[in-house]
């Protein structure tokens, strides 16, 4: 059973992004959970917002909220009648992070799917607030699909590695039977001067290579210093449609997330981007 949360603003970006999840995994027995956390909302119009109008403003917006969901929940329905598909709605007074790590936790939610953006749509930049946040700070992979993005099979999955970091079984046997139903290449990608590897960096490939053995793994190599330009080149040179990075201490997507504004990330991505967390979780 997979189970994927799916949060959403009601933006078209969010709509797009559980679209996306439902044709991905329409081969799996999966159970959803799109989930809408509104605490931010409540508070938005400060001028309507008192002490005294606070329980008025909170129901109208939860009863909004619920609605909404149903509506979601109606309209998937419709155009994703799969069987193998469960749905769970949520409705939540509380924030994006604490509700989506709540879930993760209780549920043993296995992926996260929204959109890079949300309402706000700042083209400026890579990632919205709330993605950035869910990127950073949720303990869970996350799978965030660019705006209007229409295509669902991945064929060609690009997974930018320092092959430094001891990998978990679970992570990698997710990007495995995610890539599998569509016989989709798996490359590898080192960027380095170097083309030597350490003992511990062979171990990490090897480990790798037997977690994806349903997958056609290719290793790479690349010379370059600047590892956003990299990949964003790998990309566009060889027709990728999927990019899948490692959050943890010291590995290239940390270097990329946690610069001072993300609008400095040069790395524009317009492919599904899977971020797989090196945590142990069961």
């Amino acid at each position: 059973m997979r189970k994927v949360l799916v949060p959403t603003d009601f933006s078209d970006n969010a709509m797009n992004a559980l679209k996306y999840a439902l044709e991905l995994f329409k081969y799996d027995v999966s159970e959803f959970f799109i989930m809408h956390a509104y605490q931010d909302e409540i508070y938005a119009d400060e001028e309507l917002l008192s002490r005294e109008t606070m329980d008025q403003v909170t129901e109208i917006i939860s009863n909004r909220s619920q609605l909404k969901l149903e509506g979601i929940l109606n309209e998937i329905k419709k155009i994703s009648p799969n069987p193998s598909h469960t749905y769970n709605i949520i409705s939540s007074n509380s924030m994006l992070i604490d509700e989506a790590d709540k879930i993760v936790d209780e549920e043993n939610i296995d992926i996260i799917v929204m959109g890079t953006r949300g309402k706000t749509n700042d083209r400026r930049l890579t990632f919205g607030s709330y993605t950035l946040q869910v990127l950073k700070y949720v303990q869970c992979p996350v799978l965030a699909i660019p705006e209007n993005y229409k295509g669902i099979q991945p064929r060609h999955v690009l997974f930018p590695t320092n092959y430094l970091i001891p990998y978990k079984r679970r992570e990698l046997k997710l990007l495995c039977e995610l890539a599998s139903p569509y016989r989709a290449d798996i490359d590898m990608l080192y960027i380095s001067k170097s083309e030597k590897l350490s003992l511990r960096q062979k171990d990490n490939q090897s480990f790798i290579k037997d977690e994806l053995c349903k997958n056609q793994i290719n290793f790479k190599r690349v010379k370059d210093k600047n590892i956003t330009n990299a990949i964003y080149a790998y990309i566009k040179e060889n027709d990728v449609d999927m990019l899948v990075m490692m959050n943890t201490r010291h590995s290239f997507l940390e270097n990329i997330l946690f610069q001072s504004t993300i609008d400095k990330v040069s790395l524009y991505i317009d492919i599904p981007f899977l971020a797989l967390q090196n945590i142990r979780r069961y």
